[in-house]
């Protein structure tokens, strides 16, 4: 008989267990829920799907009982009925209890900011206990919405990221082989927010604050990272998250200007500059 194969990706119905600011623009938000030991991943930069209720509703609104229909359900669903989608990377998998955690990165949330909270920054700013969200989220701990994997014969791995990229680093970096000669870049809206990040890898974890005046990625902040000389290597994986045109930026500096070979360059966009979640995906239609 042939062996079922279970689907890659599920729905999971959870509940906020706790939240905890982790600097001034971060906050970590752990999750539960009875079905989260179906939950499987292998960490690293896994990428999940996080639907949001609206203000008013106690859960959110995602016809997932439609199966492979969801999608398109959910998309004609009133602007004031559907509910928010925001990708985000899962920053760890906990067993007994089963939780995993997500952190957040708060844009605008402060009374005096120049651009206001989207709708996921609201949400995690006051995301307390008993909360409830539904997640699309991976059910096979090897799959596609895994994207770093340097080749077995890495002898330096090269990782760039932004604010939102920070999570994904952080797992990448506690699962690395010990020995491995890293070399991060991490840029963050706040001196606060730096983190202690914990690796057996011999890393070198250069944290850059966010040049209000330039933005995310600002150039002097890539400028820099573009001068640095790298230890020499003859087989280097280099992986860049982030802001879209910051990220493009540096593949094309390490593809044409350090000769690094592009199938060893893992790029991705986490989201484009004055553009939100929703736009993206209208344009990527």
């Amino acid at each position: 008989m042939p062996t079922a194969v279970a689907a890659p990706f599920r729905f999971f119905s959870l509940q906020v267990v706790r939240a905890r600011r982790l600097g001034p623009s971060l906050v970590r938000v752990t999750f539960a829920g009875p079905d989260l030991s179906d939950f499987h991943s292998d960490g690293r930069d896994q990428s999940l799907s996080l639907f949001l209720p609206l203000p008013g509703q106690d859960a959110p609104v995602v016809p997932v009982e439609l199966g492979d229909g969801w999608w398109q359900a959910w998309r004609e669903l009133p602007d004031d009925v559907r509910a928010v989608m925001r990708s985000y990377t899962l920053r760890a998998l906990r067993r007994r209890p089963d939780e995993i955690d997500i952190d957040f990165v708060l844009h605008g949330v402060e009374p005096d900011a120049a651009v206001p909270a989207g709708p996921a920054s609201r949400w995690a700013a006051k995301a307390a206990a008993g909360d409830r969200v539904l997640l699309l989220g991976p059910a096979v701990a090897d799959n596609r919405a895994i994207r770093f994997r340097p080749p077995a014969d890495t002898d330096l791995a090269v990782i760039w990221g932004d604010a939102t990229a920070v999570p994904a680093v952080a797992a990448i970096l506690e699962s690395l082989p010990a020995g491995l000669p890293v070399r991060a870049w991490l840029e963050v809206h706040d001196p606060g927010d730096i983190q202690d990040l914990v690796t057996a890898a011999d890393a070198e974890v250069t944290w850059l604050v966010r040049d209000e005046s330039g933005g995310e990625g600002s150039p002097m902040a890539l400028a820099a990272l573009e001068a640095t000389p790298l230890p020499a290597a003859e087989h280097p994986y280099v992986w860049i998250a982030g802001e879209s045109s910051c990220v493009k930026r540096l593949r094309r500096h390490f593809v044409a200007e350090r000769g690094v070979d592009r199938r060893r360059v893992t790029f991705v966009g986490y989201w484009r500059q004055g553009l939100s979640e929703e736009q993206l995906r209208e344009q990527g239609e």
